[in-house]
């Protein structure tokens, strides 16, 4: 009897990078914001989109930083290189039997729900080992990625600054990976918009918002806000 192929289940993961000792605001992370800090805000955000796992993927001081903010907000926490962090997303897919995981990162509070489902049905659809929304504020957006082509880009990316930033790798190299880099729906196209959290700005911004529409605004409510007079203020 001929054997017969077995194709391994999609196993999807969010994976969000997070480290205490930010450059610009020495840490950020676990500063106090929306009935929590900044680090529980991204994940009370990612909680709520449907995946097989949810991991905090940090260094091995995070682990210990960030391990009671985790467990809150129903992620695991998995400890890799603290440098690496191309390595340490790997790691973590590898640890966790993923497939595909979708890369956030701790530096976005107003993270977009909705653009993520939309991120992953355009992967589904087309198959691409990379998808990423443009043209939406910064700071909304995730990353859809094959974990085998985060395996391969691992395997061969050398450069300090490919590490350290996980997947330009992958869209710096479209003859060997499949991109795909579609325009985010035309409600989130906000030139010069900006809702991350690098700088003590970009904090005080966070904290105007919270304080305007509440710990879980709505994409709507944020992206009016931010087209309102009383932004960054």
């Amino acid at each position: 009897m001929g054997s017969t192929l077995v194709i391994p289940a999609m196993k999807t993961g969010v994976v969000v990078q997070m480290r205490l000792d930010s450059r610009r605001l020495p840490g950020k992370a676990l500063l106090p914001l929306g009935g929590t800090n900044l680090a529980g805000m991204v994940l009370r955000r990612l909680r709520a989109l449907a995946v097989d796992e949810y991991v905090l993927a940090t260094d091995p001081d995070g682990a210990k930083a960030f391990a009671d903010v985790a467990s809150e907000s129903g992620f695991s926490v998995f400890a890799g290189p603290k440098d690496d962090v191309l390595a340490r997303y790997t790691m973590a897919a590898e640890a966790f039997g993923l497939t595909r995981l979708i890369r956030a990162t701790g530096d976005n509070p107003f993270v977009s729900v909705t653009l993520a489902v939309l991120a992953m049905d355009a992967a589904d659809e087309s198959g691409a080992d990379y998808v990423g929304l443009v043209g939406m504020p910064v700071g909304m957006g995730v990353e859809v990625v094959s974990v085998a082509a985060l395996c391969k880009a691992a395997g061969a990316a050398t450069s300090t600054f490919d590490r350290e930033h996980v997947c330009p790798y992958l869209y710096t190299n479209p003859s060997v990976f499949s991109i795909l880099r579609p325009e985010c729906p035309i409600a989130y196209r906000l030139p010069g918009a900006r809702i991350t959290v690098d700088t003590p700005a970009d904090f005080k911004q966070a904290e105007a918002l919270v304080a305007a529409l509440g710990p879980l605004p709505s994409d709507n409510a944020i992206l009016a806000w931010l087209k309102g007079p009383q932004k960054g203020t």
